[in-house]
């Protein structure tokens, strides 16, 4: 029997792209109320910075003979209490009152936003601290802070505005931890770690990327609510800016004469209203413009992985072995097992497939080799051996030492694991700089070189593009030329050709094949595709509810399988079986974590099991072909010719 998938040309990508549309294009085209929002604060901001010249008169110029009177050929907004021009105190008052709001901005900013990234990242103890304080502050009456600032700090109208940005920043931390703990799931994420990039640039690029629409819409609520609060403030009298106006200053100088005329209260009154209701109007626009870009997360359910004996002998040259599991065991924070003794390895050079069902236990083993298994599940023991060095002994800094430039990683998800904001060549500029210093000329050339090294052709056209401007096989050719960036000798590929169709499918395969001949890296592929192990694997490691049941090269596998799982999967699989037969299927379905039989895990699904089956758990064992397999009827069943093909 063979099983041969060929090779196809190469991928062009498409010949012309959609132009991108920015969040702010999209706020500017279907938001007619964004757009006069924001020119009517502009058109605020543009008075306020030219008082000195359009002003009718100066800010504190007095006439005591036009005092309180109303709108006139001189005076178009009237005049105040002291004989003074509203509309030039308005103009003059315009820089001051936003610039005190701006300072509660930025402190609201500076503390929320890379708090609530730390929290939402980096999760554990750190996020319990950054969230109780949070929620600590939050419960501190605010009025009573901003009285005691005020009485401390003389009525300073920036400190109260520095009081009113710390006091509201616990809220920011709140939604940009919320958005965080979302975005940090993706697969983007999970690729940069692999690939090296630093966890402070993750936060401070991808992440806060990411949480831009929410933060910007907290930042337009805020700004409004700071002119509200210093009116208010002013109102009461406990601001004093000297002689400089602002807008809550006339409001609260207005309020002394309100019983003789309400008339110099409405033009500060009526600005402030519009100015926060613009500020709203513009935090709906860009809430709604970057509502199709907020974070998805596609969860799906992983499987698990067990194993071998220690000595078991899993692959040709025992010294030589690039990357060893052992023993390895993956658990759920409830104490269940979904891994268990795995053990296996790859060597220089070697492609190794892992093979099974959806389920059981394919990714977890990845994952858990990464040192990126999700929230919820931990490793419980074992060893991971990365080039003669335990990663799991060594920890954080291990694993931070070999990704990118010992092991890349291919995720199944291609367009998920492309941050959407950043252009390919931001995404491979960000991997190389992790790994090379190189100078601008040298970088754009290296971008280049990655292009052409996945057979992308116009690669100075591909950089430019966006991750939704390219197809699927592209976005995987990409994700391949992120996993090469850093020059890795083991790349882990986790089903690589997920969701693509089947002349992009064999163009990925024939692209890894040919720069593992042409790099001498070594391949752990993740896949449920016999055909795919057929194509391209040296070795293949079949896997069954959290177990490895069979190991050995591909040819032995195929044609003699030493263990009945194999034997029906390769009978149930369209593309190793002859034309024109009907498949087999196999009966049931893979049993959950946590309700494994004692014994051969395999046996209710199994036509060849016994009671000697399920007496306790099944070592891995050499036999004859030189496999190694978990059934104890396996030689007994090759001599009754049952399971070869």
């Amino acid at each position: 029997m063979t099983a041969t998938i060929s090779p196809r040309s190469r991928q062009t990508g498409p010949g012309t792209t959609p132009k991108r549309t920015s969040w702010l294009g999209r706020a500017w085209k279907g938001q007619p109320l964004g757009v006069i929002a924001s020119l009517f604060i502009l058109l605020v901001l543009i008075l306020g910075i030219l008082a000195p010249v359009i002003a009718p008169f100066p800010a504190g110029k007095q006439d005591l003979l036009v005092t309180l009177t109303g709108p006139s050929s001189t005076h178009w907004l009237g005049a105040d209490t002291l004989g003074r021009d509203i509309l030039s105190r308005l103009l003059y008052a315009t820089v001051p009152s936003l610039g005190y709001a701006l300072v509660a901005l930025a402190v609201f900013l500076i503390i929320g936003v890379p708090l609530g990234i730390i929290a939402g990242y980096r999760g554990g103890r750190l996020d319990s601290v950054i969230s109780r304080a949070a929620e600590i502050t939050m419960s501190i009456p605010a009025v009573i802070i901003l009285l005691v600032v005020l009485a401390v700090f003389s009525s300073s109208p920036v400190a109260a505005m520095v009081a009113l940005g710390l006091l509201g920043s616990p809220g920011l931390i709140r939604v940009v931890r919320g958005v965080t703990l979302v975005v940090r799931e993706e697969a983007f994420v999970t690729a940069a770690t692999v690939a090296g990039v630093k966890p402070v640039n993750i936060m401070a690029t991808h992440l806060a990327r990411r949480a831009l629409g929410p933060i910007l819409v907290q930042a337009s609520v805020f700004i409004g609510a700071a002119l509200v609060v210093q009116a208010a403030l002013a109102f009461l009298g406990l601001l004093s800016d000297g002689d400089r106006p602002t807008w809550g200053g006339m409001i609260g100088e207005a309020s002394t004469v309100i019983s003789l005329t309400s008339w110099p209260l409405v033009p500060p009154g009526l600005i402030i209203i519009f100015t926060v209701m613009a500020f709203g109007l513009l935090g709906d626009a860009i809430r709604d413009a970057t509502s199709d870009e907020g974070p998805t997360t596609v969860r799906k359910r992983r499987g698990a992985v067990i194993p071998a004996p220690a000595d078991a002998d899993l692959g040709p040259g025992a010294t030589s072995h690039l990357l060893q599991v052992r023993n390895l065991r993956v658990s759920l924070d409830n104490g269940v097992a979904l891994v268990d003794d795995a053990t296996f390895s790859v060597d220089e050079g070697e492609i190794v497939a892992v093979v099974g069902e959806s389920g059981c236990g394919k990714s977890v083993t990845a994952l858990a080799t990464l040192g990126l298994l999700p929230p919820g599940l931990h490793i419980a023991g074992g060893s991971v051996i990365f080039d003669g060095v335990d990663l799991l002994q060594g920890g954080p800094q291990a694993y931070a030492a070999v990704r990118g430039q010992g092991i890349g990683y291919v995720a199944q998800d291609a367009l998920g694991s492309l941050d959407p904001t950043h252009t390919i060549e931001s995404h491979l500029r960000e991997v190389i700089l992790r790994h090379e210093q190189l100078p601008s000329a040298r970088l754009k050339d290296r971008t280049h070189e990655l292009l052409e090294q996945v057979q992308i052709a116009d690669p100075a056209r591909v950089l430019k593009l966006y991750p939704h401007e390219i197809s699927g096989g592209m976005a995987q050719r990409i994700n391949i030329a992120l996993a090469l960036a850093g020059r890795p000798r083991l790349i882990i590929a986790d089903e690589p050709t997920t969701a693509l169709d089947v002349t992009v499918q064999s163009e990925i395969l024939y692209l890894l094949r040919e720069l593992q001949r042409s790099t001498k890296m070594s391949v752990l592929i993740i896949t449920h595709n016999w055909g795919v192990v057929a194509d391209i694997a040296d070795r293949a490691v079949v896997m069954y509810a959290g177990e490895v049941v069979e190991m050995g090269d591909v040819y032995t596998v195929f044609k003699a399988p030493r263990f009945p799982y194999t034997a029906a999967l390769l009978a149930a699989d369209p593309s190793v079986s002859p034309l024109g037969e009907r498949l087999e299927t196999i009966p049931g379905r893979v049993p959950a974590p946590g309700s494994w039989p004692s014994g051969c895990r395999f046996s209710g699904r199994c036509p060849f099991a016994t009671e000697a089956c399920l007496e306790g758990p099944l070592p891995l064992r050499v036999v004859p072909t030189g496999s190694v397999t978990r059934c104890i009827r396996a030689e007994e069943l090759a001599s009754e010719g049952v399971l070869d093909r």
